[in-house]
């Protein structure tokens, strides 16, 4: 059973308007009250009276798309999010939808953002990015009746639609096997995306297909950043015995590996063999051409947009037959970058 806002500062033993400003993330209240406030709301279930009369009116008319600042991932670099918006927009516009980019600052917690933005009710609906396990925007947004979708996957219930993050994984350990490769390495995100979960899970599944022993010394967590993709290149190269090959989970770190090999008298596709995850603008540049992965991610955005529809009243017998969880297939794109073999 929902609560309101009444009920949810009863239940705190807060003022209504303390509640209020901490729920719409002012920051004339401190940040354990806030965090406490979200995390109440969410367990009771709290349903803006404001959001829920934008959603019963469909009175905006309009999408919110939330995105983070400073996330690792393979989804903060040169155009993805510029291309997902237009496959959005074009499926919106048929539907006289309005799409709004909703970005969340590096210095404010996700939930409480996301909270700020349904108290106000300045959107109909939602698609959340950088999703982590079980997530608690889910939750949040599930409890408020918000019709959404999320860019990555959270659970198995709520609608996504999620890269192929752990086939990548697989495939590429699988291609490095076959080249004579044993001591494999891997980049994973810094924050607990859900994203690398997948990838690590893709990983471990190729590492035992091969009867490779999964080594966690070998899983590295990098920054998305150049300088990331430096120091993983001195880690590498600072065990007793280094790897022979990595596996990046994001594509931001590549350039500033392939700097640091150079640097360090190492050559990429020589000393080290790198398959990377997705081609874009930075890696279109490397020398040696980077192995890896490609998608459309236009086409990303208009299943998002259709996912989200099925969920949202006016639209949802249009799109009824339309999948509410979409694994989304990369290509695998060949390079020099991993052509070393080993004996």
């Amino acid at each position: 059973m929902t609560k309101g806002i009444r009920a949810l500062a009863s239940h705190l033993n807060l003022s209504i308007s303390t509640v209020s400003k901490a729920l719409n993330g002012r920051f004339d209240t401190n940040a354990e009250t806030r965090k406490r406030v979200v995390e109440a709301a969410l367990a009771l279930g709290y349903v803006p009276n404001q959001s829920g009369r934008s959603l019963r009116q469909g009175a905006t008319k309009t999408v919110g798309f939330m995105i983070e600042a400073n996330q690792d991932g393979s989804t903060d670099s040169d155009n993805f999010f510029m291309s997902v918006f237009d496959g959005v927009q074009l499926v919106l516009a048929e539907h006289k939808l309005d799409l709004i980019v909703l970005p969340c600052p590096s210095n404010e917690d996700p939930v409480a953002y996301l909270s700020r933005m349904v108290t106000r009710g300045i959107v109909d609906a939602f698609i959340i990015s950088s999703t982590r396990k079980r997530d608690p925007r889910v939750k949040l947004l599930a409890a408020a009746k918000i019709p959404f979708v999320s860019l990555g996957c959270s659970n198995a219930v709520d609608p996504w639609v999620e890269l192929d993050f752990e086939g990548v994984a697989s495939q590429s350990v699988d291609r490095l096997v076959e080249r004579g490769h044993r001591r494999i390495a891997v980049a994973l995100p810094t924050i607990n995306l859900n994203l690398g979960n997948l990838f690590l899970k893709g990983y471990k599944k190729g590492l035992a297909r091969h009867h490779i022993q999964f080594d966690q010394t070998l899983a590295i967590a990098t920054p998305s950043s150049e300088s990331g993709g430096r120091n993983l290149a001195d880690q590498l190269f600072g065990f007793d015995q280094p790897p022979t090959a990595v596996l990046l989970s994001y594509e931001l770190i590549a350039g500033g590996l392939y700097k640091r090999l150079y640097e360090i008298g190492k050559v990429p596709g020589r000393d080290l063999a790198i398959i990377g995850f997705r081609e874009s603008l930075q890696t279109k540049a490397l020398v040696p051409h980077l192995t890896c992965f490609s998608a459309k991610l236009k086409d990303i955005g208009v299943a998002l947009a259709e996912t989200l529809l099925s969920q949202m009243a006016p639209f949802s017998n249009q799109y009824s037959n339309h999948s509410k969880q979409k694994i989304w297939p990369m290509t695998l794109l060949e390079g020099d970058s991993d052509s070393m073999m080993v004996k």
